[in-house]
């Protein structure tokens, strides 16, 4: 990172990162996990319609990576001056590099909640002034949506790539982040875009896209298990430093957001509104809310705890 902006912190010898940075995290993996979900459905059923989890996919991607960004610019040291990291790139850095992925991917983001989100802004006399925007740029939405599909999981993984250059910390410096946070990103990004769904944009929780939904979550949780399972092994029959840092998932402060955060409330809460409660409740409208903000929950104490127990056990 940049030095001239304040982001050497923690690469090499530095502090470790405020919780701004947990933040962002949050926000860029529900953005580019709604998103990803939300295509890769529209292009398997070859789509042509806006189907309310498009749409409340897009506007969640919007809002969280407009959040993210916004977390990012206040956390540097100089923060006036963000723009700088929007004209020098240094392709060695993971930073400038993400940022890169970043330029192309909100501009993108946005034009797809405005095709997404057409019939709504038709219904607004004040955003009229952007239909003549959609309509002129209506030819290049399906290449706009395979482009923006393809950086959304940039998105997801670039945020592990990111925090995995904090080469001092066992925990964080693994090839495995990346895998994780986008697996992680996924299942978030599609709770939380299934919630707006059908509360705002008032889809059947029984359609078909929700069944497609309702069917790879528990894979995609699958995989989240086994990549943290492959960290957790790592740790444990790694070097003095490695199992140190293996202390983090049954010691201190921040084992218990793991066990209780990530792993009771994350995948032990939907496993039990699924499969462990009455029949009746566990197919009612107050399951599915509860089962995504277990999903939603789990992501962010998943981030909070990797970035900061993480930060606990250098080399």
């Amino acid at each position: 990172m940049d030095g001239t902006l304040g982001f050497t912190i923690g690469l090499s010898e530095g502090v470790a990162w405020p919780w701004p940075i947990a933040v962002y995290l949050f926000f860029a993996g529900i953005s580019g996990g709604a998103l990803s979900v939300a295509l890769f459905i529209r292009f398997y059923k070859q789509q042509s319609v806006n189907t309310p989890f498009l749409k409340a996919s897009a506007l969640i991607a919007f809002v969280t990576i407009a959040l993210g960004m916004l977390c990012l610019v206040l956390d540097l040291t100089n923060p006036l001056f963000f723009w700088r990291i929007l004209v020098y790139y240094n392709l060695n850095s993971v930073m400038s590099v993400g940022v890169i992925a970043l330029s192309a991917y909100i501009p993108l983001v946005a034009l797809i909640a405005l095709f997404a989100l057409e019939e709504e802004i038709r219904r607004l006399p004040i955003l009229a002034p952007l239909l003549p925007l959609i309509d002129r740029l209506r030819p290049w939405r399906r290449a706009s949506e395979t482009l923006v599909l393809l950086l959304a999981l940039a998105v997801c993984a670039y945020t592990g790539f990111l925090i995995s250059a904090l080469i001092r910390f066992p925990i964080i410096n693994t090839s495995v982040l990346p895998a994780l946070f986008v697996a992680s990103g996924l299942s978030a990004g599609a709770a939380a875009a299934k919630m707006l769904a059908v509360g705002l944009f008032k889809e059947d929780r029984h359609s078909s896209d929700m069944q497609i939904l309702h069917g790879a979550e528990w894979p995609i949780m699958f995989a989240e298990v086994l990549f943290l399972f492959m960290i957790i092994m790592s740790l444990a029959t790694g070097n003095a430093g490695a199992q140190s840092a293996f202390e983090a998932f049954h010691s201190g402060s921040w084992s218990m957001v793991f066990w209780l955060g990530v792993v009771g409330i994350g995948f032990g809460g939907p496993l039990l509104l699924n499969f462990a409660t009455g029949k009746q409740f566990s197919h009612s409208a107050q399951a599915f809310y509860l089962s995504g903000l277990c999903a939603v929950s789990g992501m962010m104490c998943l981030r909070m705890f990797i970035l900061y127990a993480g930060q606990n056990f250098a080399i």
